[in-house]
Parts: structure tokens; C-alpha cells; sequence
């Protein structure tokens, strides 16, 4: 029922996001700097972009022996395969008691099962093609407090799809108890479209379904006003920038203590936005394909305030 509304607002199928946005705007040999998170973060990095502080890496069977000194120190981190993809392989520590660690879900855990984990993270059960792997520990986001209410165990994320350079729409990922604490649609979470124009959230969905609260806490969805709204469109616009990639997924978390951070790109971002928009990608494609005909690489700021100024006040 949402997808045939959604045809009436010109919804872009997956057939024409692979045709039409990643075969004909994202070049191949781009792909590894999005595809290889270790290579993503140092990007950022150098780029002057936030991103998640790195406690270490794990890239060989060897070093598995040193795993818990390596950890004794943090009593929260998360770890993550650098080859990735839909939130597989992420495992966020929220707690310990000694060699006991606890999940974000609360579950309870040992040093054998992180380490076990890790060690399937090498082998590439959960890497983009099953190719042999690095493990990355870092920084567990302490989610800024407007999303208090409205996350379950986990940390929200901003996904915001770039095209060309400008951002065309946006939504808030908030974890639910079936998604386990990820962010990921297709795992359970909950998406919110956000108006480009104010960073306000206006209505939401969960599998394919409206809602109107979260299914775990019971808060209202729509109507949260992202803080620093201009901060984070600016910093999308720039990862188009980083990776040369013409259509891109940029996910941001808001952190209490450092404030906007990029977490991950994707070449391959997913079209489930719409469905949380209640828009189809299509017009808004459009429009920024005839306003990039009138002008050459426009600077990010006016990416920006071309974004605000046509994609919202629904």
C-alpha cells in the first residue's frame, strides 16, 4: 500500500537506482574508498571530518592472543568488520564485570565469544564478498539526548543520500529490540524522513509499515528537530567531495560529548528512504540535474542552500 503511493511521487525501484545512479554516476575505482572503513576513517580524517576515535585494529588470527589486554582498558567500545555492510558483524559493548561483557541488547557475553567473534570477523563471514578481513575497535557513541526516548539499546544515525553533491533526503535510523541495538532497516529498525529544510522529523515507518511511536519506548516520532541541522548537510555535501561518488549514503551520528560524526559511507545505499520521506527520489533528481546544467561545480554551501530551498517545507 505505502510502495503504490509512493509510485504516484516518482519512487525510484532498485532496477533504476543500479542503472541509472550507481552503474552511470559511482565509478569503480571509487568504490574502495567507502568500501574499506579503515581507508574511510583516515579520509575523513585528513579532510578535517569527525569520525569515531579508533582504539586499534585486528587484522591477523596471531593477535587474538593479546585481544583482552587490548581491551581491559575501555569498558565500552564497539567493534566492527572494516569490509562490512548492512550493520553485519557489529558488536557494541556496553558494560563489563571483569572478563563479562555486556551486549547493547543486555545480553552477557565472555572474552571467549568476543574473541571468537573477532575471529569470524577475519575469516570475512560478514565482509562485503567473504573476503578475508581487519577487525576495527572503536569509540561507542554516546547518542545525543534529544534521541533519548526514541532509541532502544543503541545509537541512532542520520542517513542522508547525496546526489552529485547535493543532498536530496534524509532520515533518522533509530534501533529497536528486534533490530538487537543496529540501526538497520531491513534488521527492524525504525526510519523517520527528516525536512530537509529545518532537520525536523515528520512521520515514520517500521518494516515497510507507518507508525507514528516507537514500537519499544512508546515516544512520538515525528517532530524531533535535529541540532545543528546546517552542520550536518554541509558535511555530507563534503563526503561527496572526499570519494568523487555521485550518488552516496552518508550516515552521521549526533555524539554528546563530540558532536557530529560520520560513521560509514556507502556506495550502495539503499532506497527505503522514500518510503520514510513518503517521496519518491525521482523529481528531486531531476531538479538537481537542471540546476547542475546551468552551473560547474558549485561550492558546498550553495549545495546546501539549494537543498534547503527545494526539498522542504512538505
Amino acid at each position: 500500500m505505502i510502495f503504490q503511493g509512493l509510485q504516484e511521487r516518482g519512487v525510484l525501484g532498485i532496477n533504476a537506482r543500479n542503472a541509472d545512479l550507481i552503474s552511470r554516476w559511482n565509478e569503480r575505482r571509487y568504490f574502495p574508498l567507502v568500501d574499506d572503513k579503515l581507508r574511510t576513517k583516515r579520509l575523513a580524517e585528513k579532510a578535517g571530518i569527525a569520525v569515531p576515535p579508533l582504539y586499534g585494529v585486528v587484522r591477523a588470527y596471531h593477535e587474538l592472543k593479546h585481544l583482552r589486554e587490548r581491551l581491559a582498558d575501555y569498558d565500552e567500545f564497539v567493534i566492527k568488520p572494516a569490509h562490512g555492510s548492512g550493520g553485519n558483524g557489529i558488536l557494541v559493548i556496553s558494560d563489563r564485570y571483569g572478563d563479562r561483557l555486556v551486549k547493547a541488547s543486555g545480553e552477557v557475553i565472555s572474552a571467549e565469544d568476543v574473541e571468537y567473534h573477532v575471529s569470524n570477523a577475519l575469516s570475512g563471514m560478514y565482509s562485503l564478498g567473504g573476503q578475508p578481513d581487519a577487525a576495527m575497535i572503536e569509540y561507542r557513541v554516546a547518542f545525543d539526548p534529544l534521541f533519548e526516548d526514541v532509541a532502544f539499546r543503541g545509537v541512532p544515525d542520520i542517513r542522508t543520500l547525496v546526489y552529485r553533491g547535493v543532498p536530496v533526503m534524509a532520515m533518522v535510523r533509530m534501533p529497536t529490540r528486534a533490530s538487537d541495538g543496529r540501526a538497520n532497516l531491513h534488521q527492524g529498525a525504525v526510519g523517520a524522513g527528516i525536512d530537509l529544510a529545518t532537520g525536523t522529523t515528520r512521520r515514520a515507518v517500521c518494516r515497510e509499515r507507518m507508525i507514528e511511536a516507537h514500537p519499544d519506548t512508546g515516544k512520538t516520532l515525528a517532530g524531533l528537530r535535529i541540532p545543528g541541522w546546517g552542520q550536518l548537510l554541509d558535511l555530507a555535501a563534503r563526503c561527496h567531495d572526499l570519494t568523487s561518488l555521485g550518488y552516496l549514503g552518508v550516515d552521521v551520528v549526533l555524539d554528546a560529548k563530540y558532536g557530529p560524526m560520520m560513521l560509514e559511507l556507502n556506495a550502495r545505499p539503499g532506497i527505503s528512504i522514500q518510503t520514510a520521506n513518503d517521496e519518491g527520489l525521482r523529481p528531486r533528481l531531476e531538479r538537481v540535474d537542471a540546476w547542475l546544467a546551468e552551473r560547474s561545480d558549485p561550492p558546498v554551501t550553495d549545495r546546501v542552500a539549494f537543498a534547503r530551498d527545494h526539498f522542504g517545507s512538505f
